[in-house]
């Protein structure tokens, strides 16, 4: 059909909210000679009554200048939302402009929707149609939704193999996923190694100017397996670091650099641009709003965390130490606006599971036997009057099940959180799920006992596993079980998968129950001390 400027400019009255049109290039009307879906489509942050429609034009998405091939015009695109995937009952349609200044990104905000619905969409630019996503919205607030069907992933480093988790991801078809950050990461190629050398490159140099992390997200993106998992379920992603640069906490780079509040800028910019997120999350300068909660009915309520943009410097010059800035009750990893938003969350809450999804680890790891603590600076360990107030906010509160769901450290791990550390006989009182990453690190290998030689002075460590995967989690109001999934390799593609081991946290009851054991049948197995502890890949450029 044509579309006129006055659609360009608007959508249909409720039909959906966009990026307004101000400071615009001139419309597109020239045609496009290839197809620009080369990205796939996503959506994200479901409410009971709307979510977000996402998809980028990139005829060309590895061109140089991060445009993706396009011209500086701003294009009109069509999408459309369904009650079935053939597109046969068409509940919503409306244009939405591809402009330049957002890499030719568009984010369609829809509301007014069926509550805890299945739909379908697609866009239309031209003569191309892009493919068909699914996605849902939530239940409504005080619903009481039966179950829950939830898979969280994080750390996918494009060189370190093939993103066939994702695709494993996607044939499971959850209603919702979770990304916990290191989505893409920024290095030039040949630069961050795995033993035996990487199985791809990235493309460009390391990411510094907004044109290098456009060019990146698109790399990323064209992996089919990667659009495979986009495509199947709505998405909830906070960053972590390697989005951005390695180990920055807030205005601190790794190394000194008198560019990185403008490499932050562009970061945030490409970030935005290539995640399904809300309008409330455009960035300002070097300021982006990304902690924000997700409501699953009264079943579940999802904190979304931000621990990289408002936290301390990490002590110590940062790695594994015994640091006495660990300790100092001042520090904090969330900083103070997020954290007393976090704890009125806690005391507001009415959801039979409070889960934090969040980048690093949470529970205390002692990489030392003896009497002293060796901790990751980089962790909730190195902030620890942070973590005491947010785990002793949740008692207080009396919050019924909390849940801290954790990427970052490339390896799954299980741990039960404490309230006092210094006492490993104290009560538990809450649960951590580690996820492995999806790539970084490589192939890795199966622990046969299931357990890291730390546990043996850090008893509430329950499971370690140093292969690569995801984890798959089924909540309902009396159990979250917790499917620790792995893939035997991934530096080559088409792994089967694999579950590893199965938790189980009862309701009322923190803590984890293991219900399964399966160790990866005809694969490598190891003694559990993994390369990513002991040399810290996620806290020391290689």
């Amino acid at each position: 059909m044509p579309i006129s400027r006055r659609a360009l400019l608007t959508s249909a009255a409720g039909a959906a909210t966009v990026i307004p049109l101000a400071g615009a290039a001139t419309p597109y009307r020239g045609p496009l000679r290839t197809d620009p879906f080369t990205l796939g489509v996503a959506s994200g942050d479901p409410s009971p009554d709307g979510f977000v429609l996402w998809t980028r034009l990139a005829p060309s998405p590895l061109a140089e200048d991060g445009l993706g091939g396009m011209p500086y015009r701003t294009v009109p695109v069509v999408w459309e939302l369904a009650a079935d995937e053939r597109f046969r009952k068409v509940v919503r349609r409306g244009v939405a402009p591809a402009r330049p200044d957002r890499a030719h990104s568009v984010h369609v905000e829809l509301d007014g929707l069926a509550a805890g619905r299945e739909f379908f969409y697609r866009f239309r630019a031209e003569r191309w149609i892009s493919p068909v996503g699914r996605t849902r919205t939530a239940p409504a607030r005080w619903a009481r939704e039966p179950e829950l069907a939830m898979a969280f992933v994080s750390c996918s480093q494009f060189e370190h193999g093939y993103f066939t988790a994702y695709r494993r991801l996607a044939e499971d078809a959850p209603d919702l996923i979770l990304h916990l950050g290191d989505y893409q990461y920024e290095y030039a190629p040949d630069t961050y190694n795995i033993p035996g050398g990487n199985p791809r490159d990235h493309e460009g140099p390391e990411t510094v100017t907004l044109a290098n992390y456009r060019q990146r997200h698109a790399q990323y993106k064209t992996d089919p397996d990667l659009q495979a998992a986009h495509a199947v379920a709505p998405w909830a992603v906070v960053w972590d670091d390697h989005e951005t640069e390695n180990n920055w906490a807030d205005e601190v780079p790794e190394q000194p650099d008198p560019n990185f509040l403008a490499r932050r800028v562009a970061a945030f910019q490409a970030y935005y641009e290539n995640m399904p997120l809300r309008r409330a999350s455009v960035p300002k300068g070097i300021d982006m709003q990304l902690y924000r909660r997700l409501h699953w009915g009264r079943l579940a309520t999802f904190h979304m965390l931000d621990t990289r943009q408002y936290r301390d410097d990490q002590g110590c010059d940062d790695g594994y130490k015994d640091c006495p800035a660990a300790s100092d009750p001042a520090r904090t990893i969330t900083g103070a606006e997020q954290e007393a938003w976090l704890l009125d969350g806690f005391r507001r809450s009415t959801a039979r599971w409070d889960i934090l999804g969040q980048q690093v680890f949470f529970g205390q790891r002692d990489n030392n036997s003896g009497p002293q603590k060796v901790l990751s600076m980089d962790s909730w360990d190195g902030y620890q009057g942070s973590r005491d107030r947010i785990t002793r906010g949740w008692v207080d509160a009396g919050v019924r099940n909390p849940v801290v769901l954790t990427g970052d450290v490339h390896a799954h791990w299980a741990d039960d959180l404490k309230l006092d550390w210094n006492d490993p006989t104290s009560r538990t009182v809450g649960t951590e799920l580690v996820c492995s990453s999806i790539t970084s690190g490589g192939d890795g290998a199966d622990v046969a006992s299931g357990n890291h030689s730390w546990a043996a002075w850090n008893p509430h460590l329950r499971f370690y596993n140093n292969q690569r995967g995801y984890v798959r989690t089924r909540i309902t109001a009396e159990s979250m079980t917790a499917d620790f999934v792995v893939l035997p390799y991934v530096t080559r593609p088409g792994a089967a998968a694999h579950t590893r081991a199965t938790f189980v946290i009862e309701d009322r009851v923190p803590g984890l129950h293991k219900i399964a054991d399966n160790p990866t049948p005809g694969v490598a197995q190891r003694s559990a001390a993994p390369a990513e502890d002991t040399v810290r890949q996620e806290t020391e450029r290689p």
